[in-house]
């Protein structure tokens, strides 16, 4: 059984189910049941997503994230993309930091840098310093928290998970699909990236009877768009 994450600036975590979990440990867990195709339910949480990568790089480009706040100067003497943003990381020396994604310290800051240095410095532990080891940081920790999430699906639908399937704009982030994976040991396939635009698209197509089933329609989207495969490392 696969386990979708939807992932842009915000995530979305979780399975589709055939019937809803309304226990309190679901509600202790922050899961919530949206209704989907053919009265299927998308049984979810939501996570933090790139926001904070993105931040990042609009601090490092002397942009402004948040209106009416000054925009600073440029960290470098170039704009950088999100792909070198996971050249920086991967090239910076190995680096293993967490902090709470979900905290709210992290939705509005004055500076998402800072603030990630200040919750290491919070908790007594080793602050990064290089923008490779800030993005490591966020990267790490986003995957720690799937893996708790994906945990607790297994304790609250009493299902076990063999794969995740990451869709949207971040299925792209190369490094984050491996640190996933890692995280999470589970094999991460990566794609398509239009998951939304997509599924609509093959709603309107089965309810036009350009195919037969929900199932047909996945299979010619498996078989139509790339989808990457990654593994845990060892």
């Amino acid at each position: 059984m696969c386990v979708f994450l939807s992932l842009g600036t915000l995530s979305l975590l979780g399975v589709e189910n055939p019937e809803p979990i309304t226990t309190a440990e679901s509600y202790e867990q922050n899961f919530t049941n949206e209704g989907g195709f053919e009265f299927r339910f998308r049984y979810l949480k939501n996570i933090m997503g790139l926001w904070m990568n993105q931040s990042v790089r609009r601090e490092i480009n002397g942009v402004d994230y948040v209106e009416g706040k000054t925009a600073r100067k440029a960290m470098l003497d170039h704009k950088v993309g999100f792909d070198e943003l996971c050249d920086l990381c991967r090239e910076a020396e190995p680096f293993e930091a967490y902090v709470d994604v979900q905290d709210d310290r992290f939705l509005v800051p004055d500076s998402m840098i800072a603030e990630i240095k200040r919750a290491r410095a919070d908790g007594d532990q080793p602050v990064p310093e290089t923008i490779g080891e800030i993005i490591r940081t966020i990267y790490c920790s986003m995957g720690a928290c799937y893996a708790k999430a994906v945990e607790g699906l297994r304790e609250l639908t009493g299902n076990e998970y063999t794969s995740i399937n990451i869709v949207g704009g971040g299925c792209q982030d190369y490094y984050l699909n491996q640190m996933t994976a890692n995280a999470t040991r589970l094999p991460v396939f990566a794609g398509p990236i239009e998951g939304t635009s997509i599924g609509n698209l093959i709603v309107q197509m089965i309810a036009g009877g350009e195919f037969a089933s929900l199932q047909d329609a996945r299979d010619c989207v498996a078989r139509s768009f790339d989808v990457r495969r990654i593994d845990p490392q060892p």
